[in-house]
């Protein structure tokens, strides 16, 4: 069974670009390089303690981007709720939380028209990382676990390695957002923390409604090549299910 994504989302936005970068400065740079090749960017901590960080969220604004704020906020319930409601103000579309049911929730109430999306597992811990972090289920259990009660909490979907994205729709279904980070364009493994890695064509059967892609656009020797070739994978994986491929 296929489990690619039919919400009504622009195929060259299913692609976000992580702007793992020192400062601002490098992340205008960037994102000026690839252009229209591009239209969502996601934006963590790095930036975030560099500085100007809602400057920039205004100025992608202007450049007509996409924007999606990965800082998985994590504290006292009521200090995620608030933090959230600080952030539904601004021209945001994602957030990242991580917690417990009441965080999950309070983080759900503030929302507005923001989108929140629950941290299951981070795609730099393996089974063993795991292990020495106390949790001795199964890595796809624990996923399916932390995404069940997120949905049922109000959040609007999870950050989920594409490994386990087939487990999640099979369990819980089509109707929330999966956003795939640990995107490899080849089937290999890649020489960095990420541990938990699929390929672009494999993310998206496997039921990923975004990935997430950030060193092989930004180390490519062309990143603007680089994020084309990954946009046209793309829109070759969703031309095949139009024409009838890869459907049941």
């Amino acid at each position: 069974m296929s489990w690619l994504s039919n919400k009504p989302i622009p195929v060259n936005e299913r692609l976000i670009v992580a702007l793992d970068v020192p400062d601002i400065p490098q992340a205008k740079a960037l994102v000026t390089l690839l252009g229209d090749s591009v239209i969502f960017y996601k934006i963590g901590l790095e930036l975030f303690m560099s500085g100007d960080y809602f400057e920039l969220i205004d100025w992608l604004n202007e450049q007509n981007k996409r924007i999606f704020v990965d800082l998985k906020f994590f504290d006292v319930p009521a200090t995620v709720g608030r933090a959230v409601k600080q952030l539904s103000d601004k021209k945001v579309d994602f957030v990242t939380i991580h917690g417990n049911n009441a965080i999950m929730q309070a983080a759900a109430e503030q929302k507005g028209q923001l989108k929140v999306l629950a941290v299951t597992v981070l795609t730099s811990l393996d089974r063993g990382d795991l292990d020495d972090l106390g949790f001795k289920c199964d890595v796809e259990e624990l996923v399916t676990s932390r995404a069940k009660r997120a949905i049922e909490l109000g959040c609007d979907g999870v950050i989920s390695s594409g490994l386990e994205a087939t487990g999640l729709r099979n369990s819980l279904g089509p109707n929330f957002l999966v956003v795939s980070p640990g995107i490899r364009p080849v089937d290999n493994k890649p020489d960095d923390d990420q541990k938990r890695v699929v390929s672009v064509e494999q993310a998206f059967y496997n039921g990923a409604d975004h990935i997430v892609v950030g060193r092989p656009i930004r180390d490519a020797r062309d990143p603007k090549q680089a994020a084309l070739d990954i946009q046209k994978s793309i829109r070759h994986v969703f031309s095949e299910n139009l024409s009838g491929d890869h459907n049941d």
